[in-house]
């Protein structure tokens, strides 16, 4: 039977997730063991961990673009763990942007609903309301690589929220930018987060930026989540 997820916030969980690895032959290490976490529409939870700590494999595992070897992730309560990832509707956010050089900044936001079939001048349409939203529409002709590098993370996040994915997995979105661009990011993001309604777990190693950004706050060690904050409600 098909599964079928629609375009709305919802619950993730993650239910005693477990991955092993092997650094070198005849050695292996558990990355992550029983691993439990729930997010909730309109909810950031922030991932601490320093680098190895398995925090890109979560991400990866909970995307569906690496196996558990046990464990089972659910959204609303459905179990996903074995939908392709093409079908899951999440969004994912890296460092590097992952823009397309060959396309225009309009075209980039647009992409993900041309590739569901929408009509390129309706996805173009919402393309360039998303990019106003944003205060980028002076840029939807040009090309990424002409756009500073705040810009082009802007562009990164319009182009992840235009198809209203049901989660939202960011890793490490900043690191690669300086430290004063990172913090004006870090306000614009929240506020466009917020209004999504979405789920959202974010992973990074800079404690400031996870404050900043997560309701929740969590530290990966020994392959196991540890309760560091709380926000109040």
């Amino acid at each position: 039977m098909k599964t079928l997820l629609t375009a709305k916030p919802a619950m993730l969980e993650l239910r005693a997730l477990s991955k092993t690895w092997q650094p070198r032959r005849g050695e292996t290490r558990h990355l992550l063991q029983g691993l439990n976490l729930a997010v909730a529409p309109g909810q950031t939870v922030a991932i601490l961990g320093p680098s190895g700590s398995g925090k890109s494999t979560l991400l990866k595992m909970v995307a569906g673009l690496e196996p558990l070897d046990a464990g089972a992730v659910l959204l609303d309560g459905q179990d996903i763990t074995r939908l392709p990832p093409e079908q899951r509707h999440f969004a994912l956010m890296f460092q590097d942007f992952a823009l397309f050089p060959h396309l225009n900044v309009q075209d980039n936001v647009a992409f993900g609903l041309v590739e569901q079939r929408l009509p390129k001048p309706q996805s173009r349409a919402q393309a360039l309301d998303m990019l106003q939203r944003f205060g980028l529409q002076a840029y939807a002709q040009s090309r990424v690589w002409q756009l500073s590098g705040g810009e082009q993370q802007r562009v990164a996040l319009a182009r992840a929220l235009i198809t209203r994915p049901r989660l939202l997995l960011l890793d490490e979105p900043f690191s690669a930018l300086d430290a004063e661009l990172r913090l004006q990011l870090r306000e614009e993001f929240r506020s466009h987060i917020t209004q999504s309604q979405m789920a959202v777990l974010w992973v990074t190693h800079d404690e400031a930026e996870a404050r900043a950004m997560g309701d929740v706050g969590m530290r990966l060690l020994a392959g196991a989540l540890q309760p560091v904050w709380q926000a109040a409600p």
